[in-house]
């Protein structure tokens, strides 16, 4: 990591007072609000902390989006709003060097459908296509007892992936079933969530910090349904360091 990009980050943690108490502090950019990435990513790190797994951690993010959007967003993915800072352009991502994923000079739409088509964002096609084989290698989304209610149209519960597929992994539909429900909430909410179509293949970075504000981890996604090194385990990268 080169020491601009150290001193980037340390700017920004102060320009936008993401200065936590705790003695690690994670700061997330996220593209667009209305981004597959950002909302599962949020969500979950909003489990996280409800699990308990954060007590030396401090969560915070910046997003593409608006007052609007920031308020849906939080209130459907359960990310805190005082640590969610919205702008109006990607100048901070490109200022970090942060992906702008494909550009073919055709739009912001044509762009993000190559990239979900695999061009340019290699991972995204054998991630899809995870959320409907299932993964032994990764954890389950639902449990027993919670209500799914799929485009508001199908309605079950998280006992019916035990009854058809076991428990204890990650089963075939249960991803897809998530996202599923992801892109229902961006759509229904759409001129809230994405501030501009042209931001649409924007990517994301992650950005860990011990209590002298060094950075100890980074990752900056290239892809899509890649906001992570280890899509089956997204947050792996915090959980032994915030036990420290």
């Amino acid at each position: 990591m080169t020491d601009k990009l150290k001193k980037d980050i340390q700017n920004l943690a102060e320009k936008f007072n993401f200065e936590g108490e705790k003695k690690f502090k994670l700061i997330v950019l996220f593209g667009l609000l209305g981004d597959f990435d950002s909302f599962e990513y949020a969500i979950n790190l909003k489990n996280f902390i409800d699990n308990n797994e954060a007590e030396n951690l401090d969560i915070f993010a910046l997003g593409i989006g608006n007052q609007n959007g920031k308020e849906k967003f939080c209130n459907f993915t359960g990310f805190s709003k005082n640590n969610l800072i919205v702008v109006s352009d990607n100048k901070i991502h490109n200022n970090l060097k942060v992906s702008r994923g494909l550009d073919i000079g055709l739009g912001g739409w044509i762009n993000m459908l190559l990239m979900l088509s695999g061009i340019n964002s290699f991972k995204t096609i054998k991630e899809v296509f995870r959320g409907y084989t299932g993964d032994r290698k990764a954890k389950q989304i639902y449990s027993e007892v919670d209500k799914i209610d799929v485009l508001k149209f199908v309605k079950f519960s998280g006992n019916n992936f035990k009854q058809v597929f076991g428990d204890g992994y990650l089963r075939p539909f249960e991803l897809a079933t998530f996202r599923l429900n992801n892109m229902y909430e961006i759509i229904q909410n759409w001129e809230d969530y994405i501030l501009h179509e042209k931001y649409l293949p924007q990517r994301g970075a992650s950005f860990l910090l011990n209590d002298k504000n060094q950075v100890i981890y980074k990752f900056f996604s290239s892809d899509v349904l890649g906001y992570s090194s280890n899509m089956r385990d997204p947050l792996g990268f915090l959980s032994n360091l915030v036990k420290e």
